[in-house]
């Protein structure tokens, strides 16, 4: 992340010390696969549900999924092959990409990172919900960013010995803690997330806002840098965790400067975040 007043694209310099400081998982097999599948202009069902069901962990998730309140209306999802009619592309690709996110951080304490995907899932769920109510955004978008928009704190923990604690000890993750990363290791988990956002074929919107979402000035950032659309999955994304810090106790709280530009950017009201918080209580339940 660049803490700069005029924040400006990586350099190939810049982008080279990323690189060196931090190793990036490869892209497995299976989640190339997919998104070779996906990008097709018939994509087969047929085999996308192959995939899924090719692991317990992604069967589980996809089933999961399909059954919350995000996507939950009607009879309950049993099978792999229903959860994927429910599902649609996007979303598949978030289950296979999460799970194989999951296994790549099998080094990593199995509690630890238990409670990180859980809260990430959590956060995901809530800001999908949310985004549905503001005009524009996409549910899925949302779903999709928010669920992987810190994925490199486990890169970050694989790669540096004492990152755990730093990470555990961090009060202020968001501005902070980036730049704590960069004076320690070189390099900071927005940076490294946009790094793997990019190796492993997530849109380019994702991969921007990962990249920028703990900018203090993301809000005046050119276009061509963060286009709007990934702008607003930032947004709606703080938005979710204010409100989802009331009710878990594993979520991170969101105030001050970062959660206020984000009510004016979205136009949020009083009456709005009221709301909200009647919505993610009702899924929490």
């Amino acid at each position: 992340m660049n803490t700069a007043t005029t924040p400006s694209p990586l350099t190939h310099a810049e982008l080279n010390e990323a690189l060196a400081a931090v190793r990036i998982p490869a892209c497995p097999a299976i989640v190339t696969e997919s998104m070779r599948e996906a990008q097709r202009d018939e994509p087969s069902i047929k085999v996308l549900t192959r995939i899924l069901a090719s692991d317990v962990g992604m069967s589980a998730m996809a089933v999961k999924l399909a059954n919350s309140p995000m996507f939950g209306s009607g009879a309950a999802v049993r099978s792999v092959q229903q959860a994927v009619g429910r599902l649609g592309i996007s979303n598949i690709l978030s289950v296979v990409i999460a799970v194989a996110l999951r296994n790549s951080s099998s080094d990593l304490p199995a509690g630890l990172m238990e409670s990180f995907w859980s809260r990430a899932s959590t956060l995901a769920l809530a800001t999908g919900l949310l985004a549905r109510k503001h005009v524009g955004i996409s549910a899925d978008g949302a779903y999709t960013y928010a669920l992987f928009h810190d994925a490199a704190v486990p890169v970050m923990m694989s790669n540096f010995a004492d990152y755990a604690a730093l990470y555990a000890a961090a009060t202020d993750r968001g501005t902070a803690l980036v730049r704590v990363e960069q004076e320690r290791f070189r390099c900071d988990h927005a940076v490294a997330g946009w790094l793997l956002a990019r190796s492993w074929g997530l849109p380019s919107k994702i991969a921007a806002a990962i990249r920028y979402h703990h900018d203090p000035e993301l809000y005046i950032l050119p276009e061509s840098e963060l286009p709007s659309d990934a702008l607003a999955l930032i947004a709606v994304t703080l938005i979710a965790e204010h409100v989802l810090a009331e009710f878990s106790k594993d979520a991170d709280p969101v105030g001050g400067r970062p959660f206020d530009d984000a009510r004016t950017f979205l136009g949020t009201s009083d009456a709005d975040l009221d709301e909200f918080r009647e919505i993610v209580a009702a899924a929490l339940r």
